[in-house]
């Protein structure tokens, strides 16, 4: 396993969004998406392909990281679901989307990526926006909560 930065990978030179949780071996963002108010992703920092290029207690301390996550926007946002992803397709950086997901945001039921259905409800973003507080917090708690110490 490389864990080196590469600079031309965009989650090695940056952030990824706005920093809610920093480990040592990964770090908890809040993605700046219009449409996805608190859309989370979390960021191994060893610059690796696939999950199994992590040892197994590596890849367990991420997944834990993103349930800790899924747990915070369930309890805060309350989405009709919560999708995971982890495509890399773009970007080859073991990376995991969390992705607060509602009846009537722009795309459900299908993938954030795929063409939208309708437009966004203004009135929904605004009171998921005024959520994100709150989200900040329960993701912190949540982390804490599991052991994943910052």
């Amino acid at each position: 396993m490389s864990a080196s930065v590469v600079p031309a990978c965009e989650l090695c030179a940056g952030d990824g969004g706005e920093v809610l949780w920093q480990h040592h071996a990964f770090r908890v963002v809040l993605v700046d998406e219009a449409d996805y108010p608190g859309f989370c992703r979390v960021i191994c920092h060893a610059h690796v392909k696939e999950m199994t290029d992590l040892a197994p207690a590596q890849r367990t301390l991420l997944a834990n990281a993103v349930w800790a996550v899924e747990a915070a926007q369930r309890e805060v946002m309350q989405p009709e679901k919560v999708n995971l992803a982890t495509l890399g397709n773009m970007t080859p950086h073991v990376h995991w989307h969390v992705i607060p997901r509602f009846t009537d945001d722009r795309h459900f039921p299908s993938p954030v990526w795929a063409e939208p259905r309708r437009a966004a409800d203004e009135g929904s973003l605004a009171a998921r926006r005024a959520l994100l507080p709150q989200l900040r917090e329960a993701v912190r708690r949540h982390l804490d909560a599991a052991g994943l110490t910052a």
